[in-house]
């Protein structure tokens, strides 16, 4: 609880003494000079509500004459002139008591967007002249070396180069499973160092690291209003003056005919009570806010209610493959040995242990699953004494001396270069042949994997009442093919580059009704020209990612693809509460109206028409906080 809110706190509950000992007073009023009770009540009245009367003025001095400060004072002040000193203090009571939900509502809306602030670092130890200094984490060079303790924060991206250690990277991705982080390993900005002590050199200015981009991210989401808002902030305009003006024409043109000014005075006043437009102006832009920052906790950062609204509309969602619904990440998945004579020629270990060898050199990304796997597998480290003469033709393979003999390791290309037989492999995926001197020994399988959502996440969109998901990779189709069935993909096109993926979803924009959305989901690096020209653009694995951060409208930092159908339940959700606030704000004040306006609704029907409405709607868009239902 801050000090301001505090601080209001005891000067609404000073006032509401006051105004309880008034109202006692009143009721012995024969024993006091009416001026000493007026004098009590007006005590109350400017102890609790003398901030809204000093706006109101200061904003008719400004030229913005009709907001609920203005109403408020019109209608409390007024009530004081015809008499009726309690509920002109009550009034204005349960208004500040309404401002005070308020206000406890956005501060905790606000505080799920700004606990992901605290990921600001405030400071970094660099390396100068042989000793670490203190300095501002934007006073750090590239190409600087900084050191980081367990317990600090990483306040700037980089590689590391001595250490190895645990990250906390649950502000980032809403995950609380720590990352392992080794020697060689990049990290990044905003993470909690957990274990061991590292050293880090920067890569990337403090301007441009991934903390300070996901904080310009967070602090200007709310700058791009959703159409409700902007149609609320209109209606507002508009309502007002029109509500001030009726209130008006009912206190002066019913009494010229049928007289008894005072009550149709107060029929006006309390008219305008009921007409603050309070729950809509406060209760629509918080359940934005708080879907934002419910979203925000489960790793998905969105960049404005805009999108966040654009979600629930979502016909098309046309997804990227590698990296997006794959982990982009080569494993092995079949070693199959060649046969001679119904016999392996070697088997299925000796077969690995052959081409981890002569890929050991390798950094290509196929060569590294493989080593992986034979260390995973067999748990010693290769012996380099063993290889010699190794070479690597770029599009064919790698070939080297092992024991004696010349071991190949590559595509079809090599092994019909050399002239050897081989496997002709139908299976989808990368394949090594092996071959040692001119015997064909078998040929490893290596393919991408599925992320472990990926399946749960297409499911999930389809239940969301996505009408078309669409896969766009520049893979192979026979590749495209085999995990587009793994998934459930019925439409898939492949061999497409960026300029192709851009063209195709031209052409599915044609097939968009007219209020429906095109989502394109890819991972931020090659895919920046259709995630801008998507309605929505969505990037998987945002952790560190400048292209995603940047061309994306919604960034899923934790890589996890199911996150998309969790953004749509979000905004459904948040949509659904703003629709609820809209009908029933509105539905109630116009009914509290009616009534007023043929004197069967008191001050007190007011009070719960304005205040009582606004309570109720704060608390419902308060549930847009909670991302779990």
């Amino acid at each position: 609880m801050s000090k301001k809110f505090k601080k209001r706190l005891y000067r609404v509950l000073s006032g509401a003494v006051i105004y309880v000992i008034a109202v006692v007073l009143s009721k012995i009023a024969v024993y006091l000079h009416p001026a000493i009770i007026l004098a009590v009540f007006l005590a109350a009245y400017f102890v609790i509500g003398g901030d809204v009367v000093r706006k109101a003025l200061r904003n008719i001095g400004h030229g913005r004459v009709f907001d609920e400060n203005f109403l408020m004072m019109l209608a409390t002040v007024g009530a004081f002139f015809v008499g009726d000193y309690p509920e002109a203090v009550a009034v204005m009571l349960f208004y500040q008591v309404g401002e005070l939900f308020q206000s406890y509502a956005v501060n905790k809306s606000r505080k799920s967007i700004t606990d992901l602030m605290d990921i600001r670092p405030d400071f970094a130890n660099v390396l100068r002249n042989g000793e670490y200094e203190e300095v501002e984490p934007d006073e750090v060079e590239v190409g600087e070396t900084i050191r980081i303790k367990p317990g600090e924060r990483i306040p700037l991206d980089g590689k590391v180069i001595k250490g190895n250690t645990t990250l906390d990277t649950m502000a980032l991705t809403g995950e609380s499973v720590p990352r392992e982080v080794l020697t060689g390993e990049s990290v990044i900005s905003g993470c909690i160092n957990l274990t061991g002590v590292i050293e880090v050199v920067v890569e990337k200015p403090f301007g441009e690291s991934t903390v300070s981009k996901i904080l310009d991210l967070v602090e200007n989401a709310s700058n791009k209003k959703a159409e409700a808002e902007n149609f609320i902030s209109k209606f507002a305009r508009y309502y007002t003056p029109i509500v001030v003006i009726c209130a008006f024409l009912l206190a002066v043109i019913p009494p010229i005919f049928v007289g008894n000014w005072t009550e149709w005075v107060y029929r006006a006043l309390t008219f305008l009570v009921i007409s603050c437009p309070c729950a809509l102006v406060i209760s629509i832009p918080l359940s934005f806010f708080g879907g934002i920052g419910g979203a925000g906790r489960s790793g998905i950062l969105i960049k404005g209610g805009n999108y966040l609204e654009a979600l629930s509309e979502t016909e098309i969602v046309v997804m990227d493959k590698t990296g997006t619904l794959t982990k982009g990440v080569f494993k092995v998945c079949d070693i199959v040995p060649d046969m001679h004579n119904d016999k392996d020629v070697v088997s299925k270990d000796e077969l690995l242990e052959i081409a981890a060898y002569v890929e050991s050199f390798s950094n290509h990304p196929i060569s590294k699953s493989l080593q992986k796997l034979y260390d995973d597998t067999v748990k010693k480290e290769i012996d380099q004494s063993r290889l010699s003469d190794a070479e690597e033709t770029a599009g064919y393979g790698v070939s080297a001396v092992l024991d004696g003999e010349r071991i190949y390791a590559g595509n079809y290309k090599l092994m019909d270069q050399l002239g050897i037989s081989c496997a002709k492999v139908t299976e989808i995926g990368t394949v090594v042949h092996i071959a040692r001197e001119h015997t064909y020994l078998g040929y490893i399988m290596i393919a991408d994997e599925l992320k472990e959502d990926a399946q749960e996440a297409i499911r999930l969109m389809q239940k969301a009442g996505v009408k078309r998901i669409v896969m766009l990779t520049g893979d192979r189709q026979e590749a495209a093919d085999y995990t587009a069935k793994q998934l459930g993909i019925s439409e898939v096109h492949a061999q497409l580059l960026p300029d192709g993926k851009l063209e195709k979803v031209e052409e599915l924009f044609a097939s968009v009704s007219e209020h429906g959305k095109l989502v394109f989901v890819g991972d931020g690096m090659n895919d920046a020209p259709v995630l801008a020209r998507a309605d929505i653009g969505v990037a998987m694995g945002g952790l560190g990612s400048d292209a995603a951060i940047e061309a994306a409208d919604i960034v899923i930092m934790t890589d996890e693809p199911s996150k998309i159908a969790k953004a749509m339940q979000i905004s459904r959700k948040t949509l659904r509460i703003v629709k609820q606030n809209i009908v029933f704000a509105i539905g109630i004040k116009v009914f509290v109206l009616l009534l007023a306006a043929i004197g069967m609704a008191s001050m007190w029907a007011a009070v719960f028409a304005d205040v009582g409405v606004a309570v109720i709607a704060i608390l419902n868009a308060m549930r847009a906080l909670n991302s779990k239902d």
